[in-house]
């Protein structure tokens, strides 16, 4: 990994890449690993990822195909997706690669073991998943999980991201 002193996509002149950071969206953490195995852990900051609600619910998100999350997600078969919060924007950085995490990133925060994977101990809401499908798509991985089990609890202070910047997706105290 190599940490740059200036933003990674300044001077970025390709015209998908800005449309899509102007969507922006709600920051998950997404986890894979087998329990008590500190050597399978994998995890990968997403943004890109949308749920659908069914008999069957799914998560469907768009995955960097070289990530170490997705090789260990296709060999366990399951992953945890969190929604993290303002105050984890540096675990954020250093999940996505942008940010140095020293003696590695799940030591860089409390994580409880689950069947799915290890889970961010302060996250109120995730979901634990299984892979059902994945296709290329561009130059991201598209993958279908089942959403076996999930927790959807108090997000005080959510993060979100949009342009390249983090976000406070927090109501004001009073407006709703």
């Amino acid at each position: 990994m190599t940490i740059h002193d200036t933003h990674p996509f300044a001077g970025e002149d390709d015209p998908v890449r800005r449309f899509r950071g102007r969507l922006g969206g709600t920051v998950t953490l997404w986890t894979s690993g087998d329990p008590g195995d500190d050597g399978s852990r994998a995890g990968l900051t997403v943004t890109s990822l949308m749920v659908a609600n069914g008999e069957t619910p799914r998560v469907l998100a768009l995955l960097d195909p070289d990530s170490d999350l997705v090789e260990e997600l296709r060999r366990t078969g399951r992953a945890v997706v969190q929604v993290l919060a303002w105050a984890d924007r540096g675990l954020a950085e250093m999940f996505a690669g942008t940010a140095p995490a020293p003696g590695g990133m799940f030591r860089q925060a409390p994580f409880v073991d689950t069947a799915y994977g290890p889970r961010l101990a302060s996250a109120t809401s995730w979901a634990g998943v299984e892979l059902e499908e994945e296709r290329e798509v561009g130059w991201s991985a598209l993958v279908t999980c089942r959403l076996v089990t999930a927790e959807a609890g108090e997000d005080v202070d959510p993060l979100g991201h949009r342009r390249g910047r983090w976000l406070r997706l927090a109501q004001e105290r009073g407006t709703g």
